[in-house]
Formats: structure tokens, sequence, C-alpha cells
């Protein structure tokens, strides 16, 4: 049995290559197109929440803000990958002064939550930039790659637990599989929508350099903030930015026109 196991596994391995925007080889077992359905739902679930507990923001400027900042980005990104537009692009403005975060899941489901903003002061330069980086990781499919990784996990534990009928043994066996594999996957998933993410800000008209104030802001001010949860997510807060200090000055051979027209995006007060 564990060997029959084992020649599934590889068997599974073996079929699910992908390439990301990048190049990078992706694993991935689930579609980009059951990973959009999942978020749908869990981000309708999410929005209603949200909506029951009145944390949802009525701010017309904020609002008006953010619809034309994620829509130039918007614009970029489906300039360059035209099957975005079929996207429901949304951003859900969350009303939590304490939390600096912003995220977007498989297919163009946004949230900004409002300590973003207020806790940093932020530009719309570098507003930009955060949401360049998190449209990127849906760009990039990464959360079909994360969903990937997770069964892929859970076939490694089931394995482990057949094998020694130790439940105990597979619990570690999880948490080691979520260190080997999940963790360097986040890493390479951060840079890679680093990269993207900086050409969608140059295409949509944004200063590539406010990503590095944006940074150099953010570890600042974390000292007397309190743990940021965006820093939390992001690993390799203190390198992240010189690496985009780098990207930033590659960028000067694509200086972008005019801005581009904003893409329609649901803003979801």
């Amino acid at each position: 049995m564990r060997y029959r196991i084992f020649a599934v596994s590889l068997a599974i391995v073996l079929s699910a290559c992908a390439t990301s925007p990048t190049g990078r080889t992706q694993f991935m077992l689930v579609s980009p197109d059951m990973a959009i359905e999942e978020s749908r739902l869990a981000y309708l679930q999410t929005v209603k929440e949200l909506d029951n507990s009145g944390e949802l923001i009525a701010d017309p400027a904020l609002a008006e803000r953010v619809g034309r900042i994620t829509g130039r980005l918007v614009s970029a990104a489906v300039e360059t990958w035209p099957h975005t537009s079929n996207w429901e692009w949304s951003v859900a403005l969350i009303d939590e002064p304490d939390t600096v975060n912003a995220w977007c899941m498989a297919g163009g489901r946004m949230a900004v939550y409002s300590g973003l903003v207020s806790k940093l002061d932020i530009t719309d330069d570098e507003l930009a930039h955060v949401m360049g980086h998190e449209i990127s990781h849906a760009i990039a499919n990464h959360s079909a790659e994360q969903m990937s990784y997770a069964i892929m996990q859970g076939l490694a534990v089931a394995a482990i637990g057949y094998e020694t009928q130790d439940q105990g043994t597979a619990l570690v066996a999880d948490m080691l599989a979520t260190v080997a594999l999940g963790l360097p996957n986040s890493r390479m998933a951060e840079y890679e929508a680093d990269e993207i993410g900086m050409d969608l800000v140059i295409a949509a008209g944004y200063d590539p350099h406010a990503g590095v104030s944006l940074w150099k802001k953010m570890l600042a001010s974390q000292g007397s903030s309190g743990s940021f949860e965006f820093l939390s997510t992001h690993p390799n807060a203190e390198n992240r930015a010189a690496r985009l200090q780098a990207l930033a000055d590659e960028s000067r051979t694509k200086s972008p026109g005019a801005p581009p027209k904003p893409y329609p995006v649901i803003i979801i007060p």
C-alpha cells in the first residue's frame, strides 16, 4: 500500500506542472478556475460577515481614491493578461483602523483595511504598490498553487499515518510539510509578486520608487505601532526595500506614457 500511495503521489507531482508569468515552474494540482470559484465563495462569505458586523466603510472620498488607483492597475493588468477582463474586480473597504493590510483573492476580489491608509499616511503611489503587489498574486495564480501544496501535504500525511498508524507522527509530518513546502513557496511567491507588481505600477503611471518609501515607512512605523499584519505575511521584510530599489532602478527603461483610464472596479462600502 505504501508503494501504491507513493506511486500515485509521484504521478500527480509529475503531471502537475505549470509556468508562472515570470517563467517559474509551478506545482498545480488545482486549476486557476477552481481557485477563482473557491475564492468567490470565500469572498462573498467574508463580505457578508463584515457587513453584518458593521465593518464596511461608507467613505466616498476613500472609495473614489481606491477605485481610481486599483482601476488604473487593473487596466494595466487587463492589457497584458486579457483573460483577467472576465474577473469580478472589486474592493471591500474594511473599517479596522489598527490593521495595516490589503489582499487580493484569485479572480480579482480585493480588500483594503483603513489602517493601511491612516497609520501610514499613505500616498497614491505607495498605495498603488500595495495593490499592484496583491493583484500580482492573483495574476500569478498563487492561490491555486497554495491549494495544490495543501492537497499534496494531505497526501503525505495520509501516507505516513497509514504506514505508522501513529496520529502524533502524522501531525509532526504535517508541521514539517508546512515548513518545507509553505515557507519557501511563500518567499518565491512574494518575490514574484514584487516583480509583476512593479511592472503593473509602471504601466499604470505610478512612481516605481514609491515601493521603497512604502517599505521603509512600514518598517519605521512598526516599532511604535505594533506588529503589522502586512509585514507578518510578507517574508524577509527587511530586505524588501533593497529588492524593490533594484527593481525600480531596472525600470528606468520602462517609463510609462499617459496613465490608463481606470478599469471599472466595484467598491464595496
